[in-house]
Parts: C-alpha cells; sequence; structure tokens
C-alpha cells in the first residue's frame, strides 16, 4: 500500500492507520528528515529479522539504529549518559544525527550486537515523530539504499513503492527525500567520534 501523508501536518487517521501495521508486525518505508528508510515495530522479532533480509544484514553483527520520540526515550534503552553527551544530543537533536550509545536490557535481544551499542535517531521529521508518538516506543529505522550509480538512495516514494510493494506492508510518501544520511556519532568512548559524516555538522 501507498499512503500520501502530509509532511507538515500529518493526518492522525492514516497515523494509526501506519501504527496498526507496525502494531501487526508489519514492515514499512518511511521518511525521515535525511533518507527514506526501513521501519518496524523493535518489539518484534520477525519484522525485524525482514528488515535485515531486504537490507542483507546479519542480526547478530548488525549495527542496528531506533528511532525514538525525545531524549528522555533514549535514556530507556542506553545505559547512563553523562553530562557532556546529554548536552550534545540536547544541542542537536531532532536532527540528522545518529548517536552510537552503550545500550542496557531493555534493549531488545534482536539489536544486541556484540559491542552492546545502539544507534539512536530523532529525526527533524513530523511524520515519524508522530509515528513512534502513537505507538508509544521507539521503532527501527535502516536506511533505503538503492542500486543506482548516482544516487545511493532511494528519494522518490513513487519508484520506492514500485520497487517495494511485494516486499513491504506500507510505503508512506511524504515528499521527496534526500540522498545524504544522518551523521553517525560515537559516544561510547571518552570523546564523542564521528563514524560517519552525513547530513548533520556536528557543533561540539
Amino acid at each position: 500500500m501507498l499512503l500520501k501523508i502530509n509532511p507538515e501536518n500529518p493526518e492522525g487517521r492514516k497515523i494509526r492507520q501506519v501504527v496498526e501495521t507496525l502494531e501487526n508486525g508489519g514492515v514499512i518505508i518511511y521518511p525521515t528528515d535525511t533518507v527514506y528508510a526501513f521501519g518496524c515495530d523493535i518489539n518484534d522479532n520477525k519484522a525485524v529479522d525482514r528488515i535485515c533480509k531486504l537490507r542483507g544484514l546479519d542480526p547478530r553483527k548488525a549495527h542496528l539504529s531506533l528511532i525514538c520520540k525525545d531524549i528522555s526515550q533514549v535514556s530507556e534503552y542506553s545505559q547512563q549518559i553523562d553530562n557532556q553527551i546529554f548536552r550534545l544530543m540536547k544541542k542537536h537533536l531532532p536532527g540528522p544525527f545518529t548517536f552510537v550509545l552503550n545500550s542496557n536490557n531493555q534493549v531488545p535481544k534482536m539489536f544486541k550486537n556484540r559491542k552492546r551499542t545502539i544507534g539512536i535517531r530523532i529525526p527533524d521529521n513530523n511524520i515519524c515523530m508522530d509515528i513512534v508518538g502513537e505507538l508509544g516506543h521507539p521503532i527501527l529505522t535502516a536506511s533505503l539504499k538503492s542500486d543506482d550509480e548516482i544516487l545511493e538512495y532511494f528519494t522518490d516514494p513513487i519508484d520506492i513503492y514500485e520497487d517495494y510493494k511485494k516486499l513491504v506492508d506500507l510505503v508512506i510518501d511524504g515528499g521527496i527525500g534526500g540522498n545524504v544520511p544522518s551523521t553517525v556519532v560515537d559516544c561510547t568512548g571518552a570523546e564523542p567520534v564521528i563514524l560517519r559524516e552525513g547530513t548533520g555538522i556536528l557543533e561540539v
């Protein structure tokens, strides 16, 4: 199904429709503030496994990320965040960043890689923020990569739907997406380290 949602003022009934899909074990493709991404309920192991297969990832080794509604929710899935990292996250979120943190026991087993870390995103995007708010807990996020030689990521939701309509349960049309992913910042050491330069410019 292709579902068009207003990116500025998402329609509540459509957001609920998306959440019902997630609650029923569905896999969706949705817009973020950077690129389009796969998403599912983090507590549904079968859905997480479906996304890993679509992306060619081994869930035991993959560095998976969550989309949270706010930093308070982030703290439910990470070990204690020190003041420096808290200030850094508060300064840059919502925004085009993925912060890698040490995970705690609240993180579902499917997400626990050998390093016991988790990627955290709070995108500046009304659609995915409303989805997470309505669902009541985070969703998985995995960037939707393209095989195109020029564009690394899919940007047009119509093209996405044509390619993935038989592989996922719902594709959200939230307008044309970006082609540069989030900036990934490792916050598990003594100082934050940029692992991938992306859209976000980190100001320490």
